[in-house]
């Protein structure tokens, strides 16, 4: 069975918050307009091809504002839709589907925007044996749907918050002296269910994350070149992650150097929202 990473007690309470800050004191156009007993369905349409992401929490949104909503789905997360389908059918309360329209649709088509973009990535790499991965650059308060939408789009999820493992970089190297002086400090403080990440820079790098038992290994705005040695000498010491300069055309070269895992800010952070709609 599929990893759940989104709890409802967490998506409701999330909701909830969105709901607050769109409606506030309440609607004052609808409620203006339409009387409590209007009833009314509508369709959620897609307009563009791509990856659907976010039906539990579009039917969550709903699902708040009232609970007798009734949610026909055609497709589930995951799905690929193509211009024209249609998603979902939404019967009910017209007051609360119009409430509900703007934040159920800001999450499906972010997050369905994160999923396609994901999927792109993905698919470049072709037959090599590496998976994409996100990284921490996410929108505040927004991180655990980005990942999952991330997560669906068929990638591998990288920590989700800095307790997660430890990740060495260049500013705590400068300031410990040397990775081996690093890993051997953490280790001393360390859980032993948490692992240890080196960002390496350069081939010397590498060998001393080798020397001192890093289990992953990041080979950080190197060179195919420089990634394919790196790649020969680490072998299966380490698990072994490529980092920097990763774009929809040069992804396939990374990964043919034999790495394991590729990371790029890029499947969230330059995602287009995906256009989906709320037809009545």
């Amino acid at each position: 069975m599929p990893i759940v990473l989104l709890q409802d007690f967490i998506v409701e309470e999330h909701v909830k918050k969105a709901l607050e800050e769109d409606i506030g004191f309440g609607d004052i156009t609808t409620d203006c307009l339409i009387s409590e007993d209007k009833q009314i369905k509508a369709k959620l349409n897609t307009r563009q091809n791509g990856i659907l992401c976010g039906m539990n929490i579009v039917e969550i949104v709903f699902k708040t504002l009232s609970k007798d909503i009734k949610i026909t789905k055609f497709y589930k997360d995951g799905d690929s839709i193509k211009a024209g389908d249609t998603i979902a059918v939404i019967e009910g309360s017209a007051r609360a589907i119009l409430k509900g329209e703007r934040t159920a649709l800001n999450y499906i088509q972010r997050l369905s925007g994160i999923a396609t973009e994901t999927r792109k990535y993905q698919t470049a790499i072709g037959d090599n044996k590496a998976r994409i991965t996100d990284t921490r650059k996410t929108t505040p308060g927004f991180r655990i749907f980005e990942k999952y939408a991330v997560f669906i789009g068929g990638a591998r999820l990288h920590r989700f918050n800095l307790s997660d493992c430890v990740m060495i970089k260049d500013n705590h190297i400068q300031f410990a002296g040397s990775i081996t002086n690093a890993v051997n400090i953490i280790r001393e403080n360390l859980s032993h269910t948490h692992k240890i990440e080196v960002e390496c820079d350069t081939i010397e790098q590498v060998k001393e994350a080798i020397n001192v038992k890093a289990d992953i290994i990041m080979l950080d705005n190197m060179s195919c070149e420089e990634m394919k040695k790196s790649v020969e000498l680490i072998g299966n010491k380490a698990l072994i992650e490529a980092s920097g300069n990763v774009t929809i055309e040069t992804i396939e070269d990374i990964a043919k150097t034999g790495v394991d895992v590729i990371s790029s800010s890029a499947i969230v952070a330059k995602a287009k929202t995906l256009d989906i709609a709320l037809d009545m």
